[in-house]
């Protein structure tokens, strides 16, 4: 080996010790004959001393020492007495170098990995290497080792078998768009990079394989935001001769083992259910933020009577009042920030906001004037409001006051600081609606995936009311998140046609895209269940980040761009005449591939 110890190991009980390390140079500094500089590698950061007396060579090497030149530096291990550095785990100790050698010269790096001011994300993901040598991203790798180790461990004593599934399959499009593989050997044919594992893992049920996890790598070609990767990771989970609840309890223990393995604390089991209807209700969304209280209010039957028209009018043409109450925040919140939050709301369909500040019994607004003391009052008791508190009202369709008010709640939530960003607070959203209608297209589309079984209770209404049934398929949800999503799924072929047929894929249809999967039916499926938990979101929530690149050791831009290594790139005609493809690409102006923002709009990363 060419280091006895790693830069984070020395300690106190060390000295006098001859030692070997090996790492970067962070900092370098030249006093009076002594050269200092801070030693790092992944491990942590050790201090060494040169003493430019001792040695012509050396002193030479060392005062050429640089930011991120690679070394190796043997010494003994001496204290540092009075100069002690509390704020490193080596602090006590420093090396007394006795020999130098210089691997390799670092040019001059276009940022420091050490600084405290960081360039621009573009910048940081064309140098990557560099950016990976960050305390703090090396610490997130860590966590999803952690995390992902503490996972199979969980599995492994619950008897689950780690299997994997192909990476080139069958495109089967659902939902976001393929990565299609040309193949050389079938010309004209495509492979397809998984979404999911989905219909394999299904397959694996029916072939007796009763526990199954994997580490899954999956593919979307779909528009990117700061928790969405075009490559990721997800725990990939079925089990057989379940029930919805066996499931959900699997996953519970799970979770209090990661907490527990992580974090050192105990998750109390078993983790809260919400119905689907229930969490739209009251927070206007699937995926809620539980760390705060602040639910959506309806006002209708008020709003029908007072004499606001925009209030009546919705009203009376079937739409909703619904509002919320951002407690003791009037004085906090002026005319020009409301105006803010009214341009933001717009941006998810409202068309205005309505507000009241609460004072001395009353609500103060401008549109106060046009509500008689009784609305007042009727308002303010069913906001619970009291003095000091502040009233965001949407008047509009139900689908409109839930989305708009869903992510004025979460805006105010961070603005208000109402809950500890460290907190997870996790829970389950189960009785999702089996199907739901597109206006645009005029046909029902699958929640989940076509796949779900129905709710028992509500099997013989597939005919007769699809819109009314609901599907045995579940979310896992942290802190705003959707982390995880699963079902039960359909094993008996006729139901499987029955859902088909609503989603308007007829039999011969649905022989050529699934045909595989519905061969395997035929041939006796057991009950069975699973779930996708998204591993690159995990990590991301319980190390308190809001971007899931900053937990990938290489990842996408928005673009779904590699700055590091320029893919996707051009090929040569030969490559693309052995797989029998022209292109046909218009020429385009070269835009920059900027990164997104945090804190966007998300959607689920597992089946």
């Amino acid at each position: 080996m060419l280091r006895t110890h790693t830069c984070g190991e020395l300690r106190a009980d060390h000295i006098g010790q001859t030692v070997t390390l090996g790492g970067w140079v962070q900092n370098y500094r030249d006093h009076r004959g002594l050269v200092f500089i801070d030693l790092r590698d992944r491990y942590g950061l050790t201090q060494v001393v040169f003493n430019l007396s001792h040695d012509e060579q050396m002193q030479a090497e060392a005062r050429a020492l640089r930011s991120e030149d690679v070394i190796q530096v043997e010494g003994e291990v001496i204290s540092r007495s009075e100069n002690v550095n509390p704020k490193l785990d080596t602090g006590e100790i420093e090396i007394q170098a006795t020999r130098l050698l210089v691997f390799s010269k670092s040019k001059t790096p276009p940022f420091e990995p050490a600084s405290v001011e960081l360039p621009n994300e573009e910048l940081r993901l064309k140098y990557r290497f560099l950016d990976l040598r960050r305390k703090e991203l090396q610490k997130t790798l860590v966590l999803r080792h952690q995390m992902t180790k503490a996972a199979r461990d969980y599995f492994d004593q619950h008897d689950f078998l780690e299997i994997e599934t192909p990476m080139l399959g069958r495109s089967t499009p659902e939902g976001a768009r393929d990565y299609l593989v040309p193949s050389r050997v079938h010309p004209g044919s495509f492979f397809a990079l998984p979404q999911s594992p989905q219909i394999y893992k299904q397959i694996l049920m029916i072939a007796g394989y009763d526990r199954y996890v994997q580490m899954a790598r999956c593919f979307r070609d779909e528009d990117l935001r700061a928790d969405r990767q075009p490559e990721f990771t997800q725990i990939d989970v079925e089990m057989a001769f379940v029930e919805r609840d066996d499931v959900l309890e699997i996953i519970d223990g799970l979770m209090a083992h990661l907490v527990r393995v992580i974090r050192g604390e105990e998750l109390q089991l078993p983790l809260p259910r919400f119905t689907h209807a229930d969490v739209l209700e009251r927070y206007g969304s699937d995926k809620p933020d539980l760390r705060f209280e602040m639910e959506l209010v309806d006002i209708g039957e008020i709003a029908g009577a007072c004499g606001f028209g925009v209030f009546q009018n919705t009203i009376e043409s079937g739409g909703r009042v619904r509002g919320l109450n951002a407690r003791g925040a009037a004085a906090g919140y002026s005319r020009k920030k409301i105006d803010e939050l009214t341009d933001f709301v717009g941006g998810h369909g409202a068309r205005g906001l309505a507000f009241f500040r609460v004072a001395d019994g009353a609500l103060d607004s401008p549109i106060a004037k046009f509500l008689e003391d009784e609305h007042h009052a009727a308002i303010i008791s069913a906001m619970s409001a009291e003095p000091g508190d502040l009233l965001f009202f949407v008047a509009d369709s139900d689908s409109v006051t839930s989305a708009a008010l869903a992510a004025l709640r979460n805006r105010l939530g961070a603005e208000l600081e109402l809950y500890d960003p460290a907190e997870l607070n996790i829970a389950w959203v189960i009785d999702f609606p089996l199907l739901g209608w597109n206006e645009g297209e005029g046909r029902w589309d699958a929640e989940h995936h076509p796949f779900c079984y129905p709710v028992e209770d509500d099997l013989e209404r597939l005919t007769s009311d699809p819109g009314s049934v609901r599907a045995q398929s579940y979310d896992l949800i942290c802190n705003g998140c959707e982390a995880g999503s699963g079902s039960i799924r359909i094993h008996d072929p006729l139901v499987q046609q029955q859902v088909f047929d609503l989603l308007g894929i007829e039999s011969e249809e649905a022989e050529k895209r699934f045909g595989f999967l519905l061969e395997a039916l035929r041939y006796g499926a057991p009950p069975h269940g699973g779930i996708a938990l998204g591993l690159d979101r995990w990590v991301m929530l319980f190390a308190g980040l809001d971007n899931i690149r900053d937990v990938i050791a290489f990842p996408k831009t928005q673009k779904a761009a590699d700055l590091l290594s320029g893919a996707p790139s051009p090929v040569d005609d030969r490559q693309l005449r052995d797989l029998s493809i022209k292109t046909d690409v218009p020429d385009q102006p070269d835009q920059p591939d900027q990164p997104d923002q945090p804190g966007q709009p998300h959607t689920d990363t597992s089946s």
